[in-house]
């Protein structure tokens, strides 16, 4: 009996470690395939998109389709660059700028209208020019309370009333939530109550869309890291120092 029995322990033994490295094998390619089929799979579905909304702008008689026994992906995206490159040198003549001018007045005009296209343009140009290097920075700062530290964006220095409320310098961070990093919160903070860190926007990003499991490498010398590592009393000495300055400070 004891025989049987450690025969049929061994049986399920050997089908378990077949049935797992099967597994192990499966995952393992999954993680090889998924993430370039995905990519490949978003990018043909983007550059379809374009293509059905700008190709029948054109002639029939300029489709490549009309010519050839197949279809030819991303004559609409090379159109739409084109057509936007061209608009950009339109409007950086004088002709272009005194019409851009006529037209943004026409919508200033419009109660609606004007709000979206206002806000959509500083945006817009925020990102593309880049200006005041917004988005630039990845910072840590204490929030919600004391002693808890988020990841935050630097989008600029705050300016008028808030930028005047305080002696330092103050910053505008803007606080993703997780794991939807479109919305969160905008938070007015001294520069020097901040914590820089090495890693890029981009790498930023995907570890508060992955709630942390994917960390960026720490890429820079140690003396470095000594030198950025949290302050733990960081509101402390800011506290002390308001004290020193006295209540009407």
């Amino acid at each position: 009996m004891s025989i049987n029995q450690g025969e049929d322990a061994r049986k399920k033994r050997k089908r378990g470690g077949v049935f797992g490295r099967l597994r192990r094998w499966f995952m393992a390619g999954l993680l090889a395939t998924a993430p370039i089929g995905l990519t490949v799979w978003l990018v043909l579905a983007i550059v379809d998109w374009i293509d059905a909304r700008v190709q029948p702008l054109l002639p029939r008689e300029w489709w490549p389709s009309e010519y050839l026994p197949f279809e030819v992906p991303g004559v609409g995206l090379v159109i739409a660059l084109v057509g936007i490159t061209l608009i950009g040198a339109l409007t950086a003549g004088f002709v272009g700028r005194m019409l851009m001018n006529t037209y943004e007045r026409l919508l200033n005009r419009m109660p609606v209208i004007r709000g979206i296209y206002g806000f959509l343009k500083q945006v817009l140009e925020m990102v593309l020019e880049n200006r005041t290097g917004s988005f630039r920075e990845v910072v840590l700062c204490e929030f919600p309370r004391k002693d808890s530290w988020a990841i935050g964006f630097v989008t600029g220095v705050a300016g008028g009333q808030i930028g005047r409320l305080s002696d330092d310098e103050m910053v505008n961070v803007f606080v993703p939530t997780t794991p939807n990093p479109t919305s969160g919160y905008l938070v007015f903070i001294p520069r020097r109550e901040l914590v820089p860190l090495s890693m890029t926007v981009e790498e930023g990003i995907k570890m508060i869309v992955s709630g942390g499991m994917v960390t960026p490498e720490e890429t820079q010398p140690a003396a470095l890291q000594e030198q950025q590592a949290v302050p733990a009393n960081a509101v402390d000495r800011a506290e002390e120092l308001q004290e020193r300055r006295g209540p009407g400070a």
